[in-house]
């Protein structure tokens, strides 16, 4: 995964980490600094292969 799709996706979480903290809080689970980097890992991952499944999805229908 190149560089700047990382950022992207790190950007785009970091917009929804509020939202997310919250309803962790509500749920009874703390969320810590610590806890962030797997979840930012997951989600990076999750986000490339969305990314990619939709590449392969245009190419396809072109």
């Amino acid at each position: 995964m190149n560089e700047d799709k990382t950022m992207e996706f790190m950007q785009i979480a970091m917009k929804y980490l509020p939202q997310a903290k919250h309803q962790l809080d509500e749920a009874g689970i703390e969320f810590s600094p610590e806890m962030l980097q797997p979840f930012m890992k997951l989600f990076t991952q999750l986000m490339n292969d969305a990314y990619e499944l939709g590449k392969k999805d245009a190419l396809h229908n072109e």
